[in-house]
């Protein structure tokens, strides 16, 4: 069957071959031909497991579709030749393939295939290389930006401040975290500004600002519904338990269904948030009731000990 197709591959490029002469009755080569046969050359290949000369092929299919100035095909081709290496498990090269496409795309006029491929370069990249999956996210979100389309944007946004959570790349997640924020509030989607909020305190407060995660709870009141809800109760009762030093009540906070379920790396960071002082105030309580009866408070700061888990 292998040996089939790869036959198969080698006519197609014999036709293209053809297709590109030129003579006395034919002046121009027909790139438009030669393209199309390289394309069921491609397939053939890629059919036989043949990556490399798949990719070869893709790439000489592009070529012919820049000649003949139809650059949404070539850009195809590329992107496609960028999936062959992806085969071949050369995932820096092939993104650097797909990114090739991408400025094709956007000089073609269709930039919203151009931030649909940098996005699938973002998650093929993203178990090898987190870095470069936030740039790949962050280049997708601009262009959808730049296209007004708000919806889409934001959700690539998300995704980079996850990743940049979880490199430790805190300060430009705050930056990420108030950008989504904004487009949130834009597109009128008030509790996913709440969910920012959240994500926000957390960034700050793991960043030792306090003063940065007050602020962002004060400016989130001008939202919408967010006075009196349970994210504005939360993060209230979050922040004067930091502030007072106080471990149970920011445990209690870090551990509610409302932090336990956000998105793991928002959820990592609330299981981890310890308070200055490593909870003074809470050590206190426990010394405290020393002048009872027999080996009781001893106990009781034992049980305190685990009682505040991670956070």
């Amino acid at each position: 069957m292998a040996a089939q197709k790869i036959n198969e591959a080698h006519e197609h490029i014999a036709k293209a071959e053809k297709c590109l002469k030129t003579g006395l009755t034919k002046w121009k080569p027909d790139f438009d031909s030669a393209a199309s046969e390289y394309a069921k050359a491609a397939v053939c290949f890629k059919n036989a497991k043949q990556f490399d000369q798949a990719k070869d092929a893709y790439l000489k299919e592009a070529e012919y579709h820049t000649e003949n100035k139809t650059l949404f095909h070539a850009a195809k081709a590329i992107e496609q030749a960028g999936m062959m290496l992806k085969e071949q498990k050369k995932m820096p090269e092939a993104i650097q393939y797909i990114e090739k496409a991408c400025m094709m795309y956007m000089e073609n006029g269709t930039p919203d295939t151009a931030a649909m491929a940098l996005d699938r370069a973002g998650k093929l990249i993203e178990p090898l290389n987190l870095e470069k999956a936030v740039d790949l996210y962050q280049k997708a979100a601009g262009v959808f930006e730049n296209e007004d389309r708000l919806r889409q944007a934001v959700e690539l946004l998300g995704k980079a401040s996850r990743l940049l959570v979880r490199l430790r790349r805190l300060d430009e997640a705050t930056v990420a975290l108030q950008k989504e924020k904004n487009m949130y509030k834009e597109i009128e989607n008030f509790p996913m500004c709440f969910k920012k909020t959240t994500a926000q305190v957390l960034v700050h407060l793991h960043r030792g600002d306090y003063v940065a995660a007050d602020k962002c709870v004060r400016e989130s009141y001008s939202l919408p519904g967010y006075s009196g809800s349970e994210d504005s109760i939360a993060m209230e009762t979050l922040l004067q338990g930091y502030d007072e030093q106080d471990e149970d009540q920011v445990h209690r906070v870090c551990s509610s269904p409302l932090l336990k379920y956000m998105d793991n790396d928002y959820a990592k960071l609330a299981i981890s948030l310890r308070v200055p002082g490593g909870g003074a105030k809470k050590k206190k309580a426990a010394v405290a009731p020393q002048g009872g009866a027999g080996g009781a408070p001893a106990a009781a700061e034992d049980e305190d000990d685990y009682e505040g888990g991670l956070c």
